[in-house]
């Protein structure tokens, strides 16, 4: 894709996660236009008037012109060139709803989603390739351990950009780069998409052995662990040459899996501390993709015959109602 037609970029979705991207585009010191959809007009309102998103990352200073801002989705893809999907993976269909191949055709679109499309069982590239023909080699990937609250801060995080060619991912980073940012670049677009997912299973496996009362020492051996589990799964499902301990794998798990801000983090402690899923996720107010995806791995794990003890842990306390203490019990037998 020539650079000099891609300088229009859109972001969708509205959250915390959402609200940093668009904080990172404004900082950055390229020259770009940037277009937003917001899911709610009452939230445009409140932007318009006060230059702040009312529900996440409220102290975010908005700087995108007004009239980029807006509720219909095909208003955004219109008008630009790299499209960011930042929505929880559970609400893409959603957002994209109405769209079609052609809204698609010819954009880099960017996948800073770290989930799996329920009901479908695949990463958001599959999901791209296989419902709007983009093709892989369009597709870029954003991972790394890069929590929202902390952009919103402008503490120095590291993003990793993944693509099957190389220079898109290239453009894409030049749009984030800034005194806070660090880019990454990376050909692993499956690696990073697959390690993104998992690790959100393994810091709600966390949560919930902290919510339990176990302590750092076996969270030390779990996360150990959950490393090499990883490892096992993106090299299955994706032979490649990767350093399983580089920050878009490694990283991003560590800071999930300990950081204060994360919400599989957070969830899996209520979870430990006898919340039901319903509850938790109701008192929470935020998305933890951990929760979906640990349903949607587990098909993938079955189809390859993978053995993934972690993974295994959360699927039956989330979705077979199997007691924690029981279910962790069982794991801290088979970790090493």
């Amino acid at each position: 894709m020539d650079k000099h037609i891609s300088n229009r970029i859109g972001v969708i979705g509205s959250g915390s996660w959402a609200t940093a991207m668009i904080k990172m585009l404004t900082d950055n010191l390229s020259e770009k236009d940037i277009y937003w959809w917001v899911r709610k007009q009452e939230d445009i309102d409140y932007i318009q008037s006060y230059n702040h998103n009312p529900s996440y990352l409220t102290a975010v200073e908005i700087k995108i012109p007004f009239e980029n801002i807006s509720s219909e989705v095909k208003f955004v893809f219109d008008r630009s060139d790299v499209v960011v999907l930042n929505t929880p993976a559970a609400y893409l269909k959603d957002a994209l709803q109405g769209l079609t191949a052609d809204d698609f055709k010819d954009k880099i679109i960017v996948s800073a989603i770290k989930g799996i499309i329920p009901d479908e069982n695949q990463i958001i590239g599959e999901y791209l390739t296989s419902t709007y023909n983009v093709p892989l080699e369009n597709i870029v990937v954003i991972g790394g351990p890069c929590h929202a609250e902390e952009v919103s801060q402008e503490k120095l995080s590291y993003l990793t950009f993944g693509c099957n060619a190389i220079e898109n991912a290239e453009t894409v980073a030049s749009f984030y780069k800034s005194r806070y940012i660090n880019t990454i670049i990376s050909d692993d677009i499956l690696g990073i998409e697959y390690g993104a997912v998992l690790k959100n299973i393994y810091a709600l496996a966390g949560g919930i052995c902290h919510g339990l009362g176990f302590g750092d020492n076996f969270q030390a051996v779990l996360v150990s662990n959950a490393i090499r589990e990883m490892e096992y799964f993106v090299e299955a499902i994706n032979p490649a040459s990767r350093d399983i301990n580089a920050s878009a794998y490694l990283g991003d798990l560590l800071v999930t899996a300990y950081s204060q801000f994360s919400r599989n983090r957070t969830f899996g402690n209520m979870i430990g501390k006898g919340y039901s899923v319903k509850s938790a996720q109701l008192e929470m107010n935020m998305v933890a993709e951990g929760y979906y995806a640990s349903n949607c791995i587990q098909g993938i794990i079955a189809r390859y015959q993978l053995d993934m003890p972690i993974c295994h842990m959360v699927y039956q306390i989330l979705y077979n109602n199997s007691p924690a203490i029981k279910e962790v019990n069982i794991l801290a037998q088979k970790l090493s």
